[in-house]
């Protein structure tokens, strides 16, 4: 055996050994080891020697006498550490067993304990001690404290022709209701527009009327979906109900010792007789949106238990009547969401009325701004009206920038040493509150009023608000006669789609073959174009880049275009809009269907109807000479056909 063979093999001994000592402990392991007749050998230098005592120690047998040889060192220190093993692991699990029993004798033992001070306490007469007196002082100073109003609660509409912007939506939204048989109502729109206000107020408005199905004490009950959840358990169901178990989900004691189970009303009986409301319904689990649905169809809540006897004469009568008849939830629904209608369970969302909330305009902001600071009494500067109606289209944020910049000026009032009369919100503290809210102007295209050539303004919807998208495109005269294309890949396969119609609309019409170009184009800003409605601003933009024409960048375009240069129907109409009215164009023009989808919507913006690629071009080039030759030549090209 070679020195450092020796030295590695004691280093392995010596580790056993302290193992060994660890689990005995020193004084137990010295004792067992002088019976065992190991003690000397342990303490030998030898490994030989000290592996053969730790052998009689760990196998607790003093007749073990051959002395192990240099080749079987290795395996027989393998062996002794899987018996340690063992031993270490049966210990443990000793450890945990007795530890579990311990701690369900102490269980027992308090549970015994709060059982006999339950019985004193109510041999004394009363539940009250000097603890819980304690705490009911100190909620009632806690009662007594009040900070004054939330600037939102303050400022939040408190009649219904406070509501700005959604005169249409309110007047329908009331209608319903005022009905003898009111629908179930789901309130579509951005946030920040008054949905949640809107009901509320409804509600009170329509108990004034005489034949309505509301009574004068009809419920408000109202609920964020966001934080209802399904639990596929039954455990606990705050919308619909649930049934506490005696056994596993704490009824009340009275009802556990008999064993009857105990019914839990959710808001659905809550709102029995009223408006039940629930904002983003949208958030909610489809699940969920099922169980409420069933409601909705039974105006009840059916329990169901496997620890409720129908027999058993111990079960109350309020509980029984709950089993058997189920429980009251005869409401009307009110749901709002800032999604789009898809995202509602759809046999759901059948059995709903529609309400559409319109986002706000600029000139209802600055009005929402104006009305808030007169409720502040603060003196406020137009131009920060004008301000805040670029940076937001939601009228409690406007609110919320308002209230910040209210707190500023107090702050800078009060380290002037000025007077809250002398304060005033000014646009360039305004403009300080919007960079601190790091927010951007709501419309980033500027439009300008001159023509530039192979560019074009289309229209796209983002959620309930439209946006402005820039196409533009630039042709070279191909070399070979084999012209490529490109475009922007994140623009979507539709849009892809909608440059083919559109060069093969201008093959069709004027015989020109784009294989004779190389084609660019491009959607600035690498927009997503989801659907066929920019197909006539991509052919208008196709035609000026071949033709060298310049395009007119006040006037918008939306529509898709067929095979045969027509302009067919596309949605998001009033969205659509809405984004040109922000980025200041105030003409627009849109597919002759459409029209009467947006006719007396927008009194200050000029919404031309067209047919076909004919009827855009006198909006988009200056002069009637192209649109001459495009029809001449068509004319002749289908002549010819």
């Amino acid at each position: 055996m070679t020195p450092e063979q020796k030295k590695n093999y004691s280093r392995q001994l010596n580790a056993l050994l302290e193992l060994v000592n660890d689990i005995y402990g020193t004084e137990k392991m010295v004792l067992k080891a002088g019976k065992l007749e190991a003690l000397s050998l342990i303490r030998s230098h030898k490994p030989e020697l000290q592996l053969l005592g730790l052998q009689r120690l760990i196998y607790e047998n003093p007749t073990i006498k051959e002395i192990p040889s240099e080749q079987q060192i290795p395996g027989l220190i393998e062996e002794l550490e899987d018996v340690l093993a063992e031993i270490l692991a049966r210990r443990s699990l000793e450890e945990s067993i007795e530890h579990k029993i311990k701690t369900r004798i102490e269980e027992r033992h308090e549970e015994y304990m709060q059982e006999i001070k339950r019985q004193v306490i109510k041999e004394v007469g009363g539940v009250e001690n000097s603890y819980t007196l304690k705490k009911y002082a100190q909620m009632e100073i806690m009662y007594a404290q009040n900070l004054s109003r939330s600037a939102l609660e303050l400022l939040r509409p408190a009649s219904l022709e406070e509501i700005v912007g959604q005169e249409k939506a309110v007047k329908a939204l009331i209608s319903k209701l005022a009905s003898p048989h009111p629908p179930h109502v789901i309130l579509y729109g951005p946030p920040g527009v008054g949905k949640t206000t809107a009901a509320r107020l409804a509600l009170r408005e329509v108990k004034k009327i005489k034949h309505s199905p509301f009574a004068a004490d009809a419920p408000f009950v109202e609920v964020d979906g966001s934080t209802l959840r399904w639990d596929p358990r039954e455990i606990a169901n705050p919308l619909i109900g649930s049934v506490h178990d005696p056994i596993y989900q704490g009824a009340r004691r009275d009802l556990v010792e008999g064993g009857v189970p105990e019914p839990k009303l959710g808001l659905v009986s809550e709102a029995h007789g009223g408006i039940l409301f629930i904002d983003e319904i949208g958030e909610m689990d489809l699940s969920l949106q099922s169980k409420l649905l069933k409601v909705l169809e039974d105006k009840k809540v059916f329990f169901d238990s496997a620890y409720y006897d129908a027999a058993d004469t111990q079960v109350p009568k309020y509980i029984k009547m709950l089993f058997e008849k189920g429980a009251p939830a005869d409401f009307i629904l009110i749901a709002a969401t800032t999604r789009p209608p898809d995202s509602i369970s759809p046999a759901l969302r059948s059995r709903c009325s529609a309400v559409y909330f319109e986002p706000l305009t600029p000139p209802e902001i600055e009005n929402i701004v104006t009305a808030a600071a007169k409720k502040l009494k603060i003196k406020l500067d137009p131009a920060a009206a004008q301000l805040v109606s670029r940076y937001t289209n939601e009228g409690r944020q406007a609110v919320n920038l308002l209230v910040d910049a209210y707190g500023r000026a107090l702050y800078e009032n009060h380290k002037k040493g000025k007077s809250k009369a002398s304060l005033c919100i000014s646009a360039k503290l305004m403009q300080e509150v919007l960079q601190s809210n790091r927010l951007f102007p709501l419309a980033q295209t500027k439009i300008h009023y001159k023509t530039e050539p192979g560019k074009v303004i289309a229209l796209g919807v983002q959620g309930f608000t439209g946006t402005v998208i820039e196409i533009e495109a630039i042709a070279f005269p191909s070399s070979n006669g084999k012209g490529t294309m490109r475009f922007n890949e994140t623009a979507g396969s539709m849009a892809r789609d909608s440059v083919f119609v559109a060069a093969s609309v201008l093959r069709w019409l004027t015989g020109t073959d784009l294989q004779g170009y190389d084609l660019h184009l491009n959607v600035i800003g690498g927009g997503n174009i989801d659907g066929p409605s920019a197909g006539a601003a991509i052919f208008l933009a196709i035609l000026s880049a071949i033709r060298e024409l310049p395009v007119r960048q006040d006037c918008a375009i939306t529509g898709e275009l067929s095979l045969r240069g027509q302009l067919k129907p596309v949605g998001g109409l009033t969205e659509k809009i809405y984004g040109a009215r922000l980025a200041g164009i105030k003409k627009v023009v849109v597919p002759s269907e459409n029209k009467d989808d947006i006719e007396h919507r927008f009194p200050d913006m000029k919404i031309v109807p067209a047919n076909d690629v004919f009827d855009l071009l006198p909006h988009f080039f200056h002069g009637n000479a192209l649109h001459g030759l495009l029809k001449k030549e068509a004319t002749l090209r289908v002549s010819n056909r």
